[in-house]
């Protein structure tokens, strides 16, 4: 496709890419990534879903490693697929083509930006993105059902968030930090995953303009 030509120009199906980052990619960002997954599916289906691609990495990656034990456990406990993946490092070339990088932690959001890619107003702790999605108010977002769908809401949410993140700060600095949980026990893993399912869930109900199903 020529540069500077939008996807979708040429017949080919514009994506938004959304990539999850933690720091050895083996426990939290590959959970948020497959939780991702399940819910656009889940609130979408796989047509309409396949417009949102959902990818991780780490900051110190373990390259072509499994998920943790612990990690695909949880997912499971949720309905959501963790066959298939293998860590990778963060390379430049993910944060490039990222739409929404959402991080772990503050640090790793620190780490992201410094790479450069003008990806400070499209990075965000997952915690600190969805404190800034709960004040959006989402008749101000395109309609998914409209041409766009919701690769163009997707967009638009994301430029709102970073609109609003200088006003609507973190009561505290941990706030925003889902901490790590490798090398623990089963039961901690579960309530990182808790804390990612609930940070999840209004920003994928932003995304796609579907609540979850209750």
């Amino acid at each position: 496709m020529p540069a500077g030509v939008p996807s979708g120009t040429y017949g080919i199906p514009q994506v938004f890419r959304i990539l999850h980052v933690s720091t050895g990619n083996v426990c939290r960002s590959p959970i948020t990534e497959r939780l991702t997954r399940h819910a656009l599916v889940d609130r979408l289906g796989h047509r309409r879903a396949g417009g949102l691609v959902v990818e991780s990495a780490g900051t110190w990656g373990h390259e072509g490693a499994p998920m943790e034990e612990h990690a695909a456990a949880v997912l499971h406990e949720y309905g959501a697929d963790p066959s298939g993946f293998l860590g990778r490092e963060l390379l430049d070339e993910h944060v490039i083509r990222a739409d929404l990088v959402l991080t772990a932690t503050r640090d790793h959001r620190a780490q992201v930006i410094s790479m450069g890619h003008s990806a400070g107003l499209r990075t965000f702790t997952l915690k600190e993105f969805t404190r800034l999605v709960r004040a959006i108010d989402p008749a101000t977002l395109p309609d998914p059902d409209g041409e766009g769908g919701v690769v163009e809401r997707a967009r638009a949410l994301v430029r709102a968030a970073a609109a609003l993140r200088g006003w609507l700060l973190a009561p505290s600095a941990e706030a925003d930090e889902v901490y790590d949980p490798y090398g623990a026990p089963i039961t901690y893993f579960r309530s990182v995953g808790e804390e990612i399912h609930t940070a999840l869930d209004p920003v994928v109900t932003a995304l796609t303009g579907v609540p979850a199903r209750t």
